[in-house]
Formats: structure tokens, C-alpha cells, sequence
């Protein structure tokens, strides 16, 4: 190692280091000299922050964001994994005082003694240059033939309700695709109600925990007849919008009804390499969608305002969807100078959730359940004959990526 690279900082001085992961410098070439280069890290101590190269990436580090996120015992609860450091005692200019590297971490001793210790790999994995770069979840867009060549196979009951191994590979194809099947289901209320709690919380909505509905009109909903619908997301004027779907065909009597997967994210990122100022204005301008029902006992009056693209700021990725014919207010959201261009996005991303080659069509029999991401995939179906019995729910987002998380799965 170069010595203990200490040194005292002055904010008129500026020097580099070279950090090589606690090996001495030598003059002969040794037999590990490609793992020294690997993990050699410069650094340069700026007015107010400190700039980091470590595995070919510079990175940049506040020196508040430094002492806020020091793991030692008195500033971090290792075992809850909550912070121990009153972030609001912190100076807001503190600077260390003296800076070193020992075994591949960097050590900052404060102005009131206290030290930090960061591992130069935890530091590069949660800096915002590599995390701009990187996916919070990786996803397989897709069309119909690309769905269709996956293979993907569908879980059966029996092996989905008593093997983890099953479960993780279930979460692992809904992660990537936005949907997955579990077959063999008893067509039943009761076990499509296991077969989801098997993989979230049910969240509790107007609708109810578990409904079971035909084409009957007992509710103010489209979804409540025979009627064909296009292609949408559910819940839309919620604040929050429902994380997953879950349909279980209990019973049909009857002709048609077939089921519509489309993958919104496809066709949004068709979009943005088309038309990069269309994908930007439907992902900054907000939205009202309302739903109003007045039907027996049931009285509802929501409203929920949102972009129709929603993308993380940091790396433009995007994470959810809010697209729904059916139920968007009315358009008081945006300058009149803009109401054509938002129109025109509109259509154009509306062109791309319609291409044929774009529509999965599924038939859900007795015993198929289907997950849908609903803030990815849109679902509808064809217009049907006959009666037809549909049961599902809604699951909490937040639960089934825990779940997937446990299982080492990135989410």
C-alpha cells in the first residue's frame, strides 16, 4: 500500500491519490498486477465533495451524503437496517480531516474524531453516475412472437403452492414479462383468493377484496357487461393506481371473451425512439382520470392526476403507465398552446398499443389464473356471448416485490 494516504484537507489544495486496494507499489511486475489495476481508485478532494474513479467510472460524492450514510455502529443500525445519525445535526459544511484507503475501503476521519469507513464497491454501487446507468428492474419488452418464442411456461397449482422454487420462478417471468399464469386452479373463489395470497397481500378496493362479477350492471363499469373493451390499465384515478391484476374465468357459457395483453412499455419505448418530444410530453404532463358511480349502494366519486408515462428522473426508466380511454377527466390540465401536441403524442402512442402485432390474445378457461403487472400491461378482451363468471383481485405492488427481493430476485 502507498503508505496510510493520509492528509489533512485545505480547501485551497487539491491532490490526487492512488488508491490500489491496500497492495504496495512495486517496481517489479507481479503476478497479480491485473487485479491491482482492476481495483486501483484515484480520488480528488474538491471544495465540496469528493470525486471518486474506481472501476472506470467517475463518480462524485457530497461530503454531508458522506457522513449521512456512514455505516458505523453509532450511525447505523446494522441489524434493522434504519439510520441511527440524526441527519439534521449534521454542519452542513463539515469536511473531513484527514483521508486514507485500507483494504479496499475509503476511511474519513471527521472534525469531532468520528470515522467512516465505505468499501469502495458499496460506494460505486450506490453512486448516482452508476445508478443513472443501471435498471432498477430489468424487463423483456415485448410483442406477441416475442412472448410466444419465450416458451414461457405456465406454473401448475400443485407445485406453485408448496414449492418456493416454483414461486421464484413464477416472480422471476412476472418481473420480466409484466405477466405469468398459474394452471390447474380449482375454479373457485376460495382457491383463485390461496393461489393469489400465495403471492401478496389482497388489496382492499371499492370493488371489494375478492368480486366475482358477470355481465350484469350491478356496477357503474364497462367491465360489469358483454361489451368489448380496449386495451387499458386498471384503477387509473387512483392516486396510486393497483400494482397487479389477477382474473380467474370461473365459468362460460357462451362465445367470444377472449382476453388482451398488450405490453405498454413496448410500445413507450417504441415511442420514445420515434418520437423522443412525444414520449417527453406524455411523461411530464399531468392527467386527471375520474371515476364516478351512483348505482345502489354504491357511491364513488375518484380522481386520480398523473402523467400517462411515468419515468424515473434519475434514469429515465420507465416504471409505470396510467393509459385508460375510458375513464380520463376532462383535459384542464394542460396550456391551450399544448393541447394539440399532447394530442398528438397521444395518438401516436395509441398507434403503437394497437398494432396487431402487438395484441397477446389469451383465452382464460376455468382453472387459468393470470397476474398482470397493471402498471405495465394493458388487458381487455373481445365482446362475448353467454354467461360468463369472473372472479380476481388486486394485489399490493409493494408485497409482491418483497416477495420477489426474499427470493435474491432484482426488483
Amino acid at each position: 500500500m502507498l503508505g496510510a494516504l493520509r492528509r489533512n484537507l485545505r480547501p485551497a489544495l487539491q491532490r490526487t491519490r492512488l488508491l490500489l486496494c491496500g497492495r504496495r507499489a512495486t517496481q517489479t511486475p507481479r503476478t497479480d498486477e491485473m487485479q491491482i489495476r482492476a481495483c486501483a481508485a484515484t480520488y480528488h478532494l474538491h471544495d465540496d465533495c469528493l470525486a471518486l474513479n474506481y472501476g472506470g467510472t467517475q463518480m462524485h460524492f457530497n461530503y454531508v451524503w458522506l457522513r449521512d450514510h456512514c455505516r458505523s455502529a453509532s450511525s447505523y443500525n446494522s441489524d434493522t437496517n434504519q439510520r441511527n445519525l440524526d441527519t439534521g445535526s449534521i454542519d452542513l459544511s463539515i469536511r473531513p480531516d484527514s483521508t486514507a484507503v485500507e483494504d479496499g475501503h475509503l476511511v474519513l476521519t471527521w472534525p469531532d474524531g468520528h470515522v467512516s469507513k465505505y468499501s469502495l464497491s458499496w460506494l460505486a454501487e450506490n453512486s448516482y453516475e452508476v445508478k443513472k446507468q443501471s435498471a432498477i428492474q430489468p424487463r423483456v419488452l415485448w410483442n406477441s412472437d416475442i412472448y410466444k418464442n419465450a416458451n414461457i411456461p405456465s406454473s401448475n397449482w400443485d407445485t406453485f403452492m408448496s414449492c418456493d422454487d416454483e414461486l421464484k420462478k413464477f416472480l422471476q417471468n412476472y418481473l420480466l414479462y409484466g405477466i405469468a399464469f398459474v394452471d390447474a386452479v380449482p375454479a373457485t373463489v376460495e382457491a383463485t383468493e390461496a393461489v393469489t395470497r400465495r403471492v401478496s397481500l389482497i388489496r382492499e378496493t371499492t370493488y371489494g377484496r375478492m368480486w366475482c362479477f358477470t355481465s350484469d350492471f350491478s356496477r357503474g363499469d364497462t367491465a360489469y357487461s358483454q361489451l368489448a373493451l380496449d386495451r387499458h390499465t386498471d384503477t387509473s384515478y387512483f392516486q396510486e393506481p393497483c400494482g397487479i391484476q389477477v382474473f380467474h374465468c370461473l365459468r362460460h357459457e357462451g362465445t367470444g371473451g377472449r382476453t388482451l395483453l398488450v405490453d405498454g412499455f413496448y410500445a413507450a419505448e417504441k415511442l420514445r425512439q420515434q418520437s423522443p418530444e412525444s414520449f417527453e410530453l406524455l411523461a411530464h404532463v399531468p392527467i386527471r382520470h375520474e371515476y364516478i358511480e351512483k348505482t345502489g349502494n354504491h357511491q364513488n366519486h375518484m380522481t386520480g392526476i398523473g402523467p400517462v408515462l411515468n419515468v424515473h428522473p434519475w434514469n429515465k426508466e420507465l416504471y409505470l403507465i396510467r393509459y385508460n380511454n375510458f375513464d380520463r377527466s376532462v383535459i384542464n390540465t394542460i396550456p391551450h398552446d399544448s393541447v394539440q401536441q399532447w394530442y398528438v403524442a397521444h395518438r401516436e402512442l395509441t398507434t403503437e398499443l394497437r398494432r396487431p402485432e402487438n395484441e397477446l390474445w389469451v383465452k382464460l378457461t376455468p382453472g387459468k389464473v393470470v397476474f398482470i403487472d397493471n402498471w405495465r400491461v394493458m388487458h381487455g378482451r373481445e365482446s362475448f356471448t353467454g354467461t360468463r363468471q369472473i372472479c380476481g383481485c388486486y394485489l399490493t405492488r409493494d408485497d409482491v416485490l418483497s416477495t420477489a427481493r426474499c427470493f435474491g430476485l432484482q426488483a
